[in-house]
């Protein structure tokens, strides 16, 4: 059996409360939770649910019951109240991500399922940090990350992650757009199964530049890319106005789109299915999937919130993992 590692993510967030649905879900993997167990048992008195934790033990049949979850322990820093973040609790944070990436990078584990992360709360602590994506291409030793999310019928790919617009134009260059959609292609054929992916390819500008006179980027970068590119076993479209790459007929037999920048895509995505989508980071020498939603503060400990999304994360990453 697959064995996947989750880590919670934000303690003062839902992260535990996603780490004490796993137990009753019905997956064909074997979970580990890399976490604090007196934090795991604090949220489940709070949630008035019965809790019983298992070191993991890789060379122990994996137990089994709706209340038993295996746990890699870790400890966490100051006492955690629902809804309150504190920067001190942030070097635990990475120290259970660092751990369970450690895990896949040695084989040990198959995947790694993360949940929502404060980015600004570890910034406060002073520790620089925009993203898991970007962590995690680094902790693998400063790989190109490529970060994508898919709801059903739809996946969108960025050839940027966390940047402020500004800076958007500048990190779009020739060799990383390149080595982006080389890394896209390879992933959609090898962990999804798609042997001659189509790819809609979005410009940066309005209406893709119109012919440069509302921008050059698509003439001068993104063309040459994708015909520099037409040699590879894929369909590649564009670059198209972004506005019109996610109508359903384009849509209809595309295999994902590849947005410039955060918000072009993902906001459309969102809107077909927040809740239910998925993070996958693609690039990285290990399967990593995650929520798509934040740390929702407001619902720790209330038992309010839609577990939809971690449910598809781990089924990602166990398919994706049966793959390889």
């Amino acid at each position: 059996m697959l064995t996947v590692a989750f880590t919670p993510g934000e303690p003062a967030g839902i992260g535990p409360d996603l780490a004490l649905r796993i137990p009753g879900l019905a997956l064909n993997a074997r979970v580990v939770v890399f976490a604090d167990p007196d934090l795991l048992g604090q949220r489940a008195r709070t949630l008035g649910t019965h809790l019983r934790l298992i070191p993991y033990d890789p060379n122990k049949t994996a137990p089994t019951g709706p209340d038993t979850l295996e746990i890699v322990p870790h400890s966490i820093t100051n006492a955690v109240h629902c809804g309150r973040t504190d920067p001190t609790n942030s070097p635990y944070v990475l120290a259970c991500l660092k751990a369970a990436a450690d895990s896949c990078l040695k084989g040990e584990l198959s995947a790694l399922v993360t949940g929502p992360i404060h980015k600004a709360v570890i910034n406060k602590a002073g520790i620089p940090f925009s993203g898991h994506t970007e962590f995690l291409a680094s902790h693998a030793g400063g790989v190109h990350p490529v970060m994508m999310l898919m709801v059903p019928g739809l996946r969108v790919a960025l050839a940027t992650t966390h940047l402020p617009l500004t800076a958007v134009s500048a990190a779009i260059t020739h060799d990383s757009l390149e080595h982006t959609l080389r890394i896209l292609i390879a992933e959609l054929q090898g962990h999804f199964g798609i042997p001659q992916p189509r790819i809609l390819i979005c410009g940066l500008n309005p209406h893709a530049g119109e012919d440069g006179h509302m921008g050059r980027e698509e003439i001068e970068i993104i063309g040459p890319v994708i015909e520099s590119l037409r040699a590879l076993n894929a369909e590649l479209l564009g670059p198209l106005p972004a506005d019109t790459s996610f109508t359903p007929a384009r849509l209809k037999e595309t295999d994902a789109v590849l947005a410039m920048y955060h918000d072009q895509g993902l906001p459309v995505l969102k809107h077909m299915g927040f809740g239910r989508a998925v993070n996958v980071t693609l690039g990285l020498p290990f399967i990593r999937t995650s929520v798509d939603h934040g740390t929702a503060l407001e619902l720790a400990g209330t038992g309010q919130f839609n577990d939809g999304s971690l449910k598809a994360a781990l089924n990602t990453a166990i398919a994706m993992a049966s793959r390889s």
